[in-house]
């Protein structure tokens, strides 16, 4: 999975809310393959951001050939890791 992050400036549209996106292109498969991958990340992002991002962000997840077939558990420490690297985490020693 590939994590990109924007913080929103003050006073732009949003507030403190988490916005999130998601995308997989034909590389990863066919619809039902694609749809498999967006809902198993959708339920991996609902996992962690509640207890480990930062409010004011908008988030896009875009899922890879290998994401309908990675274990779940692995999924979320990917994302975790991603937000960490990104500076999205609440705490970086939050784990």
């Amino acid at each position: 999975m590939v994590v990109q992050v924007r913080k929103r400036r003050v006073g732009e549209a949003g507030g403190d809310i988490i916005r999130v996106g998601f995308t997989t292109s034909r590389k990863v498969g066919n619809a039902v393959v694609r749809n498999r991958a967006r809902r198993r990340l959708r339920a991996c992002v609902d996992a962690v951001l509640p207890d480990h991002a930062k409010p004011g962000l908008d988030i896009v997840v875009i899922g890879r050939a290998a994401t309908p077939a990675r274990p779940f558990e692995a999924l979320k420490d990917d994302f975790l890791k991603s937000l960490k690297k990104l500076d999205a985490c609440r705490n970086a020693d939050h784990g």
